[in-house]
């Protein structure tokens, strides 16, 4: 499979049952390598779409064959993980040349892994975020996405655990110049 197969376009709130469902079977099957399953019950507390990232329009669907096959985004506002569910979001807007941009909310449908799906919405996203301005990129990892992430030339902050779902759930920090 080559590049070209992949489309993409933004996300629209039509798309947001869809997007629920891919990100649902995300979770639950590419994080069992890292997570039981109260881990995995605890990142539906702490994952998840942020429908901000639809309404701001920096939010990205692609699509195989016109299969969702992934999802992703980028936010030029504080919340740097979590979905709508999610406590402590800010919707606050950062400062280009001072912040980084948030890349957010990444999963690929566990049929579509190894395909260039993530690899292609990351370059959406740096690509969107350039072009207001920004000069780096940071991102919440989980332990599934993180050599997606090291292959993309991001590099770990800090490691960390979020129990805001009940059990501890193992994330990392990450940045990349743009």
């Amino acid at each position: 499979m080559t590049n070209t197969e992949l489309t993409h376009r933004l996300a629209r709130v039509d798309d947001l049952d869809a997007l629920r469902d891919l990100m649902n079977a995300a979770i639950s099957e590419l994080q069992k390598p890292f997570l039981n399953e109260n881990g995995i019950a605890s990142s539906r507390t702490i994952m998840g779409l942020d429908t901000q990232l639809i309404d701001d329009g920096t939010y990205f669907i692609v699509e195989l064959q016109g299969e969702l096959a992934g999802c992703g985004g980028w936010s030029r506002r504080a919340t740097l993980y979590g979905g709508d569910q999610s406590p402590g979001r800010s919707a606050t807007l950062l400062n280009p040349t001072q912040d980084a941009a948030r890349v957010r909310a990444m999963y690929t449908h566990p049929y579509h892994v190894r395909k260039g799906v993530g690899r292609m919405i990351l370059g959406l996203c740096e690509a969107a975020a350039r072009a207001e301005g920004f000069t780096r990129a940071e991102l919440m990892a989980t332990m599934a996405g993180e050599p997606l992430y090291l292959s993309c030339g991001y590099e770990a902050i800090e490691r960390l655990a979020d129990d805001r779902g009940g059990v501890d759930v193992p994330l990392l920090r990450m940045r990349k110049s743009l």
